[in-house]
């Protein structure tokens, strides 16, 4: 059943989004890069396009769902050849995915425009609409004048908004579509819910300078949790409790800052339920995906005792007291009676250094497990970025993986790309059909 807010309520809800995602003030500048809808590139009709920094915390989270559906589906052959209404579908499917997942069991809240104050401008740099037509209109693309124009319609059901996108697939595609659907999702989730998980509510979710979308933000788009860490959790760090991601994604996350340690990605997002990954370099996101469903499985019994495991590790060591084996047994339902725990202690910690090591413990409890991942398979990589794309066409490019026999893995600076798939796969080497490496920027 659908019903709009009280426009006292709006209002009050909305400037308060507003501020949590710009902060105190909105840079002109900053705003106008996030000023785009969802358009496809004319080179790969499921590929969205990215006119400037920033909206990728948006679009490449979007287009992660778009593929989860093509891989969910078994796209075959024609997967790259879609008809523009089929494609419409997969971007209203993947928008109503990423609001089931911030929904907090209340009402979906769909941020729209006041009719007729939609702006056409989806080709973005296409010559914007002659030059955006006029003065008027120029005046329209500006902040102050886009969230004066603000509603709020509300309904109770997915489907309900798979209908509401529907009639209104112009709006996403047009001018403020990234930003409407944002919005959406801010107030789909509820500011107290974000105030709950966002580690500073005063710090924006929209970097002033750059217009880059933080942790937070990409976190929300991603699980629907809109929390500043990858890995898997919560973390006592100091006594300070640090929110992680509490299940399984349904696409993941790998960051190329991981392997320099300034993050750890856990388990929940390097093995989501669909071979989908968002990738984070340093300043922009992609995506990485495969047709290969065997690339994701359920965490295996091995999987789950090294998370465990490593939770009592925070600083990465591959070592914990041998005081903490008790507990590490006890959490897998393991056998963790005392006088078990002291037999394994001496035989683990035989040298009586007060410690045990990750692959001494594996050894011991969880020797040879069978992996079922292939060890060759075909990856595809996404960026939307025009001008980081070969020949300034947004097309997924393709390239064959192989798993190697050895866990050896040569860390190159000259190959983001490779670092960063060396975070989930340590083994892997790449060979693209293109012969150029994809960017990760």
């Amino acid at each position: 059943m659908a019903s709009n807010v009280s426009e006292d309520g709006q209002h009050s809800e909305l400037n308060d989004i507003i501020k949590l995602m710009w902060g105190s003030n909105v840079k002109e500048d900053v705003f106008q890069r996030w000023t785009q809808g969802f358009h496809f590139s004319a080179d790969e009709p499921t590929a969205l396009v990215q006119w400037e920094g920033g909206p990728c915390a948006v679009l490449a989270p979007v287009q992660a769902f778009i593929l989860k559906s093509l891989v969910s589906d078994n796209w075959t052959s024609n997967w790259r050849e879609m008809e523009v209404e089929a494609v419409n579908r997969l971007l209203i499917r993947a928008t109503c995915e990423i609001l089931g997942q911030a929904y907090g069991g209340q009402k979906y809240h769909l941020v729209h425009m006041n009719d007729q104050d939609q702006l056409s401008n989806s080709e973005g740099n296409d010559q914007t609409q002659e030059n955006s037509q006029n003065t008027t209109q120029e005046s329209k693309l500006n902040h102050s004048y886009f969230h004066s124009q603000l509603r709020v319609h509300s309904v109770d059901s997915s489907d309900e908004v798979e209908a509401f996108y529907l009639e209104r697939i112009q709006m996403l595609r047009e001018t403020f579509g990234v930003l409407l659907f944002l919005y959406s999702v801010m107030y789909t989730k509820g500011l107290e819910q974000l105030h709950t998980e966002v580690t500073d509510p005063g710090e924006p979710m929209i970097d002033g300078e750059y217009g880059y979308g933080s942790q937070c933000l990409i976190n929300l788009m991603i699980t629907g949790r809109a929390v500043a860490h990858v890995w898997n959790h919560d973390q006592d760090v100091g006594g300070l409790k640090l929110l992680g991601i509490d299940k399984q994604s349904t696409v993941g996350f790998l960051a190329l800052l991981e392997h320099l340690r300034y993050c750890e990605v856990g388990s929940f997002l390097k093995n989501p339920m669909t071979p989908v990954w968002v990738l984070g370099s340093e300043t922009h996101l992609t995506v990485l995906f495969s047709l290969e469903k065997q690339l994701v499985n359920a965490e295996t019994p091995t999987e789950v005792a090294r998370r465990v495991f490593k939770s009592f590790d925070p600083e990465g060591n591959n070592f914990i007291s041998s005081d903490l084996l008790q507990d590490v047994l006890s959490m897998l339902n393991l056998v963790s009676d005392p006088e078990y725990v002291e037999i394994m202690k001496k035989k683990l910690d035989a040298d009586n250094l007060g410690i045990i090591l990750l692959s001494a413990f594996m050894d011991e409890f969880f020797p040879e497990e069978t992996i079922s991942v292939p060890d060759t398979f075909t990856l595809y990589h996404y960026n939307g970025l025009p001008r980081s794309c070969p020949n300034n066409k947004v097309v997924y490019q393709e390239g064959s993986a192989v798993l190697l026999e050895c866990n050896m893995k040569c860390v190159l600076d000259s190959n983001p790309m490779l670092t960063c798939l060396q975070t989930k796969w340590p083994s892997i080497e790449v060979r693209w059909h293109s012969a150029l490496t994809p960017s990760l920027n």
